[in-house]
């Protein structure tokens, strides 16, 4: 009876997990991205990326993108990763695309819009300006006049206003061969009396951000505050308080995050400033920051130095940037606690990458990586299993000789275990030093941009999607897609199916009940990883394959064990 109730236990706890999983999973962690592809009547078709669809349209979201570039004067930027222009009517940076990101893996897919001026779909940018009292001030209609050329990382651009009362305010902007701006914000008084200003930098955002945030992986508003990282800002809570979320910070960083994209304020870093994020209301955000107030006697200037980033998150260029002086700006991708694993998963990955070229190739790499250094740990675990083997008959006839009295059964099972010095879970040890590596790989698969839009082989064009071929619908000769749960890619079948190979090598459980359970856990772990990205469902695959060779190779030169069982 009880050996029946633990089976229907089990069956209820498997099919919980397959039904269920996906609601869990879909709230706590990162989910993969929705396939580059979809397979069609047999064929492979690119679909839109929704990452990479513009913000919700706000209530100012009424003209057209073209017709409103080519209404105000503008400078143009020009970079090896960016391209858009400047607004001089505000000194806005409010155009801006990535010219090395594209919103598909087709050939003519246009590139990532990050930035889009006021009164249009998705309205995105930054401005500079200042606050005061008694000095006439430039404002949000002020057009500026540009020192001539486009912005390019070895030309700069002086954006100048005279306030016609004898004070000159001025913006020189750089720009570097990434996505980082260098804003200088100076005032000169040339008045007959000492004013007070204030420079403030701002980033105004309609639309929340079209990736959702897991209690993994934040999206939204984000910062580097007091040298924490601060990623409980959500949208949310700035719709539901009026007053903003405040922060006073001594360097450090603020702005909105996407899954991928990144756009951030990044004030002197050894000065104090007064940070916030805002909600005006209609669907916009703002986040800004002011360093203290400066009194400009006449005849003097003052100017405050900052920086905005404007980019992709690449790994590469937020820890140069962290580099050169920016506190926590590697936090802009939330790695979590486990950054100190995870980051060296991610730089032995993309040197395996770059080293090959196929970025399924270097998961495979990494594998056999994996495996060769846990070989030792591996030959521990097979003597254990093998040990346990051995153990089968005697464990056997303790069963039949105690199958009524369940306590003493476990009594002289943990006697026999010491007799013989065997750890009944000594062959579990390499499994738990592999979750912390999986876990590493699934955040750098998920939320490193890098890996985004990577092949690997045939119909697999996007490793950080979910496999997109499945028999579900016969290879996509069915006119229909299959829930997320009952999408079985084919690399989540060969997971499966290794998986049952690889238990089979093991010592099979003596209760009934375990067995049955061993014997499920492989096809409830594969509708498990069925929405999980190909790159983990290939790194498991592989995993378990090199498994499975190595257990065949370690009893071939050690048949005696396999063979004594049947004894």
């Amino acid at each position: 009876m009880n050996d029946q109730r633990n089976l229907i236990l089990a069956f209820v706890l498997a099919f919980v997990v397959i039904f269920g999983w996906g609601a869990i999973s879909n709230k706590f962690f990162p989910v993969a991205n929705k396939p580059a592809t979809q397979v069609v009547d047999g064929k492979t078709q690119v679909v839109p990326n929704p990452s990479a669809a513009p913000a919700p349209e706000g209530p100012t979201a009424v003209r057209a993108r073209a017709a409103v570039l080519a209404g105000t004067p503008r400078v143009k930027i020009a970079t090896p990763k960016l391209a858009g222009s400047i607004n001089l009517r505000g000194a806005r940076i409010d155009d801006l695309v990535l010219v090395t990101q594209r919103e598909t893996i087709a050939k003519n897919s246009p590139p990532i819009r990050l930035l889009s001026p006021e009164a249009t779909p998705g309205a995105y940018y930054a401005g500079f300006g200042w606050s005061g009292d008694g000095v006439a001030l430039p404002g949000p209609d002020t057009v500026w006049t540009a020192s001539g050329g486009d912005l390019t990382p070895d030309h700069p651009v002086t954006l100048s206003w005279t306030n016609g009362a004898g004070q000159s305010f001025a913006i020189r902007l750089a720009i570097d061969d990434g996505y980082m701006f260098a804003v200088t914000q100076s005032v000169a008084n040339g008045g007959t009396a000492a004013v007070s200003v204030r420079p403030y930098a701002l980033i105004d955002r309609t639309g929340q951000s079209p990736d959702k945030s897991t209690w993994t992986a934040h999206t939204g508003p984000m910062g580097f505050f007091n040298n924490a990282a601060d990623y409980g800002v959500a949208f949310k809570d700035l719709d539901a308080n009026p007053q903003g979320q405040h922060f006073q910070t001594t360097g450090g960083w603020l702005g909105f995050g996407d899954k991928y994209w990144l756009t951030a304020l990044v004030p002197d870093q050894g000065s104090a400033i007064d940070a916030a994020f805002r909600s005006g209301g209609g669907q916009r955000y703002q986040a800004e920051f002011t360093p203290a107030a400066s009194i400009v006697p006449p005849g003097k200037a003052v100017s405050y130095g900052a920086r905005l980033f404007a980019g992709a998150k690449e790994v590469t260029l937020l820890d140069r940037y962290k580099g050169e002086g920016i506190a926590g700006f590697d936090r802009a991708i939330d790695w979590g606690w486990f950054i100190w694993f995870e980051k060296p998963i991610f730089y032995l990955l993309d040197w395996l990458f770059r080293m090959c070229g196929n970025f399924g190739v270097a998961i495979i790499l990494l594998t056999l990586i994996v495996r060769g250094l846990m070989f030792p740990i591996a030959q521990r675990q097979f003597k254990s299993m093998a040990a346990m083997r051995t153990l089968q008959p005697k464990m056997k006839a303790l069963q039949e000789r105690h199958k009524d009295d369940k306590p003493r059964l476990q009594q002289e099972m943990m006697k026999l275990y010491q007799e013989e010095k065997v750890n009944p879970i000594g062959g579990c040890l390499p499994i738990f030093l592999q979750i912390p590596i999986f876990y590493a790989l699934y955040k750098v698969l998920l939320l490193t941009i890098d890996m985004r839009h990577q092949p690997f082989v045939l119909w697999i064009k996007d490793l950080s999607a979910p496999d997109p071929l499945t028999p579900v619908n016969l290879f996509g000769l069915l006119a229909f897609e299959p829930p997320a749960f009952l999408h079985l890619g084919v690399l989540a079948i060969l997971l499966g199916i290794t998986m049952y190979l690889q238990f089979r090598l093991n010592p099979q459980p003596m209760d009934e009940a375990q067995k049955q359970v061993f014997a499920m856990m492989p096809w409830v772990m594969m509708f498990v990883f069925a929405p999980f990205a190909a790159g983990l469902q290939l790194y498991y695959v592989m995993s378990n394959t090199l498994t499975i060779l190595q257990q065949r190779w370690l009893y071939s030169r050690n048949p005696v064990l396999k063979a004594a069982p049947a004894k």
